[in-house]
């Protein structure tokens, strides 16, 4: 089905402004985390209970708080007892009503507003660890007002915010035919729908209203079956850059599987090593991998870096499937764990087959 994730495609400011807010807490905390961390930690220190252990280390007051000082910040004190009001952190004014339960049709509902706005929470026994997270959310609102917070993020998703549009060909009409391959909502009704916050208008949100109108929208698609001229001239317009990508190359496929912290080759090896296999990929056995990856995505269907997934699992599929025999037979050696080594030989053996099917596919009718 084509469609947009949400109620309407307001959802999509909606959602970015919500990261907004967050970013902007997150940058206020980052930018007075001492002052925060300090308010934490002194409030934390007058609510904790049980600290009669400690007053025959002491002899006198101050040397106490010191030492109750240094055993919280060592995280001795995590799981101690403190009383704190579990309403810290929330937004004043603002409350929930829980009106699932107890409900009988033909039976009218009671609400005391009055109790509700004036009633105080009585502080609730908890741990340190969970103490810290409330208190910490109740000083950055201190500190930050919601209203400060919000204003900030409105200002920067107005002059910073950028909404990233994925699968955009999904919904052009191919060859003009209307609706053709298409679900319910239509592809032209969601170009309708996305037209206006492309093309700058005022979104209503519960925050406040955002205006579209300086926001940079990206849409990008692989445009397969249609192309760019099947969108409507009114969203062609508010897109006037056009960027047409290259495939990737050997050196790029070489990039993707070794300089990302959690890449391909490092997560095959701890799923191997879970099964008692230590798992070594050669450099060469690297580079030859992204060299068939180069070369099936240009004699088959391009689909850039995810040819990478296939090209690995086939590599070690089979000792991923012997992994359970390979640790019998090495413990049978005496050896704790069983060691693999994959060079360029075993990866020429596992991947030369696909090419020359592939070669072999482009003369069957």
């Amino acid at each position: 089905e084509v469609g947009y994730h949400g109620g309407d495609v307001e959802s999509i400011i909606k959602d970015l402004l919500d990261n907004s807010i967050q970013m902007v807490k997150n940058r206020f905390r980052q930018q007075h985390e001492k002052e925060i961390s300090q308010a934490v930690e002194d409030a934390l220190l007058k609510s904790l209970q049980g600290a009669e252990d400690f007053l025959a280390e002491s002899e006198d007051g101050e040397a106490f708080l010191e030492t109750l000082r240094r055993r919280l910040r060592d995280g001795e004190l995590e799981d101690w007892p403190v009383e704190v009001d579990p309403s810290l952190g929330s937004l004043p004014g603002k409350f929930q009503l829980d009106l699932t339960e107890n409900i009988q049709p033909g039976v009218p509902i009671l609400i005391n507003l009055d109790k509700i706005l004036n009633s105080r929470r009585d502080p609730k026994p908890m741990k340190v660890s969970e103490a810290r997270a409330l208190l910490l959310n109740a000083e950055i609102q201190r500190l930050l007002p919601e209203e400060e917070a919000v204003q900030e993020a409105i200002r920067t998703v107005e002059e910073d915010g950028i909404v990233f549009i994925d699968e955009i060909d999904k919904i052009a009409n191919a060859g003009g035919r209307r609706g053709r391959h298409r679900g319910d909502p239509s592809g032209e009704g969601v170009q309708r729908d996305l037209l206006p916050i492309i093309e700058g208008s005022v979104v209503n949100t519960k925050q406040g209203n955002v205006n579209t109108t300086n926001i940079l929208f990206i849409c990008s698609g692989a445009f397969h079956s249609a192309k760019p001229s099947d969108l409507m001239p009114e969203l062609q317009g508010r897109l006037p850059i056009r960027v047409e990508l290259r495939p990737l190359t050997r050196e790029e496929f070489l990039r993707v599987l070794t300089e990302p912290k959690y890449n391909l080759v490092r997560q095959q090896q701890v799923l191997m090593a879970a099964e008692g296999v230590d798992l070594e990929i050669l450099p060469e056995a690297l580079d030859e991998m992204a060299r068939y990856a180069e070369e099936l995505n240009r004699s088959t269907d391009n689909i850039g870096a995810r040819r990478l997934h296939a090209v690995l699992e086939r590599v070690v599929e089979e000792i991923s499937f012997k992994a359970p025999d390979l640790v019998a037979e090495a413990k049978a050696k005496g050896e704790e764990r069983c060691q693999v080594v994959v060079d360029r030989q075993l990866v020429t053996e596992r991947l030369q087959p696909l090419i020359k099917h592939q070669n072999f596919a482009k003369y069957v009718l």
